[in-house]
C-alpha cells in the first residue's frame, strides 16, 4: 500500500525476488514522463511534503546502487546531483588527506518529485510488478490463525478484495494502519506521538548560470531563534528553509516572501543562497509529528500477515533528511525477513519487530532527543534567557562532539556519519576512546555559533519592513 519511495521500492525488491506484487496508490495520477512536468504539475494529494525540501542521504545512495543500481543511474541522467558531504569540511581542520572509506558518504540527491519520478518511471518498466493507481484501500481482511488476528488482505473503497501472504503499509506519515487494525478487532498498537515544534519556510530557487552556492555554514544551521537548512537538489536548483518554532508567533511573518528574504539576506553565511531564480513562493509547512508505532501487546504482535516500513512506522521532523534513506535502508531489511520467514507468519512478525528495533529505533530515538534539545534553546532565547546547560550524558557528550566538529577531522566524520545515517551517534559515543578525544580537543569551547540578526535585530528588521508596507 502506497506507490512513494518505499512502497515503489519494496515493490521491485520483492519482485525481483519472486514474488508476485500489487502496489496500491490511492492518487490517481500517472508518474510524468520527465522531470519538469513532475515538478512543475504532478498532483501527489496524498503526500504532504511532496514539494518539501527532501534530501537523500548516503545510506539511501548505498541500498539504491546495491539493489537498483539502474535506478542511481537514471536520477544521475534526470540531473541528479552527486554530492560530497565532505567537502563541506570545516576550513579550522588541518587533517584533510583522504581515508579509506570516505566514498561511503557519497550520495546522488534530487527535489522529491523528481527522484519519486525517476523511480516511479523505473517500477513501471520493472516485469511482472502490477502497479494500480487510483485505488484506496478502506479496510484491512483478517482471520484467526495460530491464536492470532492475520491479515489476508484488503479492501478496496470500490468493494473490490485483494487477498495477499503479506500486506506491506508504506503509506508514510498518513498511515491509517493502527485505525485498520483497531476496527479489525486487535489489540491496541503502541505509539508515541508529539508534534515535533518546528513550522518551517521554504523557497526553491534556480542557478542563472549553472552550479549551486556555495557551502559557507553547514547544511543545517542553528542561528539564534531560527535554523537555516540548505539543500542541493537536481539540475542546478536547490532549496533554503528557515524553521522556527510553533510558538513563535511573531515569526510566522516569515510567510512572506519579502520578509523571508531580509532575513535570509541578513545571515552572512547564507545571503548568497539567494543569488539565483525563485522556482516557487514561500511554502510553509507545520504540524509535522514525531512518531514512533510498535505493532506488539503483551509481548505478542497485534496481527501477523502485515508489516509497516518507513515513515508508516516511526517517523520526526523532516530537517535532518533522513525520512527516505532509513525508509530505503528498512525496506532492504523487509526484504531480508520476508526471505528467511515468510512461510511462518509468527516467526516473520517477531523477526521484523526485532529487526525494526535494532535498525529504525535508534534513529528515531536519536532524531527526537536533538528536537527537543532545539526548541528548549529556541524558546529560553526567545525569552531572552540563555539557554541551561547539559546535564544529561548524552547531552554532554553531544556538546563536545558539536564543539570538536570544526576542529577535528574524526569529530567531523563521526556527525557526518550520523548525518548521513550511517551510523547513530548513540554507537559512535559509546567508544570510549573516541569520547576521551572529543572531551579533549573540545576542551571548554562551546559549540560555534554562527554570525546573524540576534532577537532584537531580527524582530525590528520584521516590525521595519511592516511598517514600510
Amino acid at each position: 500500500m502506497g506507490a512513494g519511495v518505499c512502497g515503489l521500492a519494496a515493490g521491485m525488491l520483492l519482485r525481483r525476488d519472486g514474488h508476485e506484487v500489487t502496489v496500491l496508490e490511492r492518487d490517481h495520477e500517472s508518474v510524468p514522463r520527465s522531470p519538469d512536468p513532475a515538478w512543475e504539475r504532478w498532483a501527489r494529494s496524498g503526500v504532504t511534503q511532496f514539494r518539501q525540501p527532501h534530501f537523500l542521504q548516503s545510506r539511501g545512495r548505498i541500498v539504491l546502487e546495491e539493489e537498483l543500481p539502474g535506478v542511481i543511474r537514471a536520477l544521475e541522467e534526470a540531473g541528479g546531483l552527486r554530492f560530497d558531504p565532505l567537502e563541506l569540511m570545516p576550513p579550522p581542520i588541518a587533517d584533510r588527506a583522504p581515508r579509506f572509506g570516505d566514498e561511503r558518504f557519497q550520495t546522488v540527491t534530487a527535489r522529491r518529485p523528481v527522484l519519486e519520478q525517476v523511480l516511479g518511471r523505473a517500477a513501471d518498466a520493472e516485469p511482472g510488478l502490477e502497479i494500480r493507481r487510483g485505488v484506496s484501500v478502506r479496510e484491512l481482511m483478517v482471520r484467526a490463525y495460530d491464536g492470532n488476528p492475520h491479515v489476508v488482505g484488503v479492501r478496496a473503497d470500490s468493494g473490490e478484495q485483494l487477498e495477499a501472504d503479506l500486506v506491506v503499509d508504506a503509506m508514510g506519515r498518513r498511515s491509517q494502519l493502527p485505525r485498520w487494525l483497531e476496527e479489525a478487532g486487535t489489540s491496541p498498537i503502541h505509539e508515541e506521538i508529539e508534534d515535533s515544534g518546528f513550522i518551517y519556510y521554504t523557497r526553491y530557487f534556480r542557478a542563472r548560470n549553472g552550479g549551486i552556492p556555495e557551502f559557507r555554514a553547514p547544511i543545517l544551521t542553528s542561528v539564534g531563534t531560527f535554523s537555516v537548512l540548505t539543500l542541493p537538489g537536481d539540475n542546478n536548483t536547490w532549496s533554503v528553509t528557515v524553521y522556527i518554532s510553533a510558538g513563535d508567533i511573531p515569526l510566522k511573518r516569515l510567510r512572506d516572501p519579502e520578509r523571508w528574504t531580509a532575513l535570509v539576506a541578513a545571515c552572512p553565511s547564507h545571503a548568497h543562497w539567494l543569488d539565483g531564480e525563485p522556482i516557487s513562493g514561500v511554502l510553509a509547512m507545520g504540524g509535522v509529528t514525531d512518531r514512533y508505532r510498535r505493532f506488539r501487546s503483551d509481548g505478542r504482535p497485534v496481527a501477523t500477515g502485515v508489516a509497516a516500513v518507513g515513515d508508516a512506522c516511526a517517523c520526526t521532523n523532516p530537517s535532518n533528511g533522513r525520512g527516505m534513506s532509513l525508509g530505503l535502508m528498512h525496506v532492504q531489511r523487509l526484504r531480508d525477513v520476508i526471505r528467511a520467514h515468510l512461510e511462518n507468519p509468527r516467526e516473520f512478525a517477531d523477526a521484523w519487530d526485532q529487526v525494526t528495533e535494532a535498525v529504525l529505533t535508534p534513529w528515531y530515538r536519536e532524531n527526537v532527543e536533538e528536537d527537543r534539545a532545539r526548541i528548549v534553546e529556541m524558546e529560553a532565547l526567545r525569552k531572552g534567557l540563555e539557554p541551561e546547560p547539559p546535564r544529561t550524558r548524552s547531552a554532554l557528550l553531544r556538546r563536545a562532539l558539536l564543539a570538536a566538529v570544526p576542529r577535528d577531522a574524526d569529530a567531523f566524520r563521526a556527525f557526518l556519519a550520523s548525518r548521513c545515517c550511517l551510523i547513530p551517534l548513540r554507537e559512535t559515543l559509546a567508544n570510549p576512546e573516541f569520547v576521551e578525544h572529543i572531551v579533549r580537543v573540545a576542551g571548554d569551547s562551546p559549540a560555534p555559533r554562527l554570525a546573524g540578526p540576534n532577537r532584537a535585530q531580527l524582530l525590528n528588521l520584521l516590525d521595519d519592513l511592516r511598517a514600510a508596507a
